[in-house]
């Protein structure tokens, strides 16, 4: 079954539930988030953002990439060149957003360590 069915349901007001889990999903993704904090900052090539997004995968990259572009958060093009230059940017749907996923880095940088603690009491009490 396709992402794009798995959330018809037959309740009411499940339309919009359904429509907040995938732009969760979509922007919550592992690499999303870098993605998009780079290509806030103005155009970026792939390989750049290959480059500072280190660990991600060629593939991975591709589909999150295509992704982003699809629910209207990049905007992909490429220039006629030999060979193809392609560059990637932000929409302003994805400008907007980046307020909101700045707040959520630096909360996450704040509370690394008081995760890491919480990680460790609970493994060795378990």
């Amino acid at each position: 079954m396709s992402q794009r069915n798995e959330c018809v349901t037959g309740d009411v007001g499940g339309g919009e539930a359904c429509s907040l889990m995938e732009a969760l999903g979509r922007v919550s993704g592992k690499w999303s988030i870098g993605v998009l904090m780079e290509t806030t900052r103005g155009p970026v090539r792939f390989t750049e953002l290959e480059r500072a997004l280190s660990g991600v995968s060629r593939r991975m990259l591709t589909l999150t990439l295509r992704g982003l572009e699809r629910d209207g958060l990049l905007v992909r093009t490429v220039y006629p060149t030999v060979p193809p230059r392609v560059e990637y940017v932000a929409t302003e749907m994805a400008r907007e957003l980046y307020d909101h996923l700045l707040g959520l880095t630096e909360w996450a940088e704040r509370h690394r360590a008081d995760i890491a603690r919480a990680r460790d009491a609970y493994d060795n009490a378990t």
